[in-house]
């Protein structure tokens, strides 16, 4: 993958030609890559970039690395919008590097997203990968502590936060590299989903859907919250593919 990277071309290409020989400087930026590796850093951080829901992404150590779990989250998505064809207006919480906004915006051609983030940098990357694919004219990024204010509701919430409680996240690899604004979900790990899920039903139309993935082990737990805000809504959590619950889907 490297070598794929370093050269330009596709890793069946590097494969097909093995007797190709690096310039000076593919081989320096070859090194220098494998010295990022060697001390830890994760191999998309070192290449600048990353697929997700078969997009290609732009990284940085601002932003989470996507995770093939949170393609869960954008492929129920993408069933309930295609189930209701008048339901276009959206928001992703937490966008990071925009991949759950830019992937649903680039398989439905007239949805429009408000995409948030508190950080910044992530929102700069998320908008340039927004403009990579095509969809910059219909995801919006905005600056938000949870949720963005706007003067209609939204259709569909999908919200990856974080969730690791702080104690465990220090003695995770994760910790070490990746954005830990990101990743830190408080003393049990749902302080930031609490206060989501306690917001959110001023911001959800009639008859919406909420998508929230969440950590293996919280599913019960982050349930009974959801419970006490909508006590009428059909709550279920869904599994990945390794049999785990990830999502908690709210239908009111």
């Amino acid at each position: 993958m490297l070598l794929a990277h370093v050269l330009g071309k596709s890793r069946a290409w590097v494969l097909a030609h093995p007797e190709v020989t690096l310039t000076a400087e593919q081989q320096l930026t070859l090194e220098n890559a494998l010295v990022h590796l060697e001390d830890g850093e994760p191999l998309p951080y070192v290449l600048g970039h990353w697929e997700f829901y078969t997009l290609d992404f732009d990284l940085s150590p601002s932003v989470l690395i996507p995770r093939p779990e949170t393609e869960l989250l954008v492929e129920q998505a993408f069933s309930w919008l295609r189930a209701h064809p008048t339901r276009r207006f959206i928001t992703d919480v937490g966008t990071g590097s925009g991949c759950i906004a830019v992937a649903l915006a680039v398989n439905i051609l007239d949805l429009h997203v408000i995409a948030s983030d508190i950080s910044m940098p992530a929102l700069q990357l998320g908008l340039g990968n927004a403009q990579k694919h095509g969809v910059a004219d219909r995801v919006a990024f905005i600056c938000s502590d949870l949720l963005p204010p706007v003067s209609l509701q939204y259709d569909l919430i999908c919200v990856n936060l974080p969730y690791i409680a702080c104690q465990i996240l220090e003695t995770l690899a994760v910790y070490k590299h990746e954005p830990r604004i990101a990743l830190d979900g408080g003393e049990d790990g749902l302080e930031i989903i609490r206060r989501l899920l306690k917001a959110a039903p001023q911001y959800l139309a009639p008859g919406g859907r909420i998508f929230l993935e969440i950590e293996a082990s919280q599913g019960e737990a982050v349930k009974a919250i959801a419970r006490i805000f909508y006590p009428y809504a059909e709550i279920s959590l869904l599994p990945d593919l390794a049999g785990c619950d990830r999502l908690l889907s709210i239908q009111t």
